[in-house]
């Protein structure tokens, strides 16, 4: 019998990785895409309404804000978690 070869395919191996692009992950890609785009729209309003230096004030604001909200929210994971504080006393678990 001969021997049958087989036609090889690379494997994408980072199949379990969350999407990133330039250090944001996951879903703060979209978020990140909101706030440039809001940062954009801000630039334009205030140039119209104020003057450009107004502009570019309000684009640095909102792009500073958007930018540090979306990397304290991702330093805590791609999953929103919730935190509770204090100190809980359950009395009782279950009725005997």
């Amino acid at each position: 019998m001969t021997e049958e070869q087989y036609q090889d395919y690379p494997i994408f191996k980072g199949l379990q990785k969350p999407l990133e692009f330039m250090g944001v992950q996951g879903r703060y890609i979209y978020w990140a895409a909101g706030a440039i785009g809001g940062a954009i729209i801000g630039f334009i309003l205030a140039y119209c309404l104020i003057g450009f230096v107004a502009g570019l004030i309000a684009l640095v604001v909102s792009l500073g804000t958007g930018a540090a909200f979306i990397f304290m929210k991702q330093k805590k994971g791609l999953h929103s978690k919730k935190e509770d504080k204090g100190v809980f006393i359950y009395a009782r678990s279950k009725k005997v």
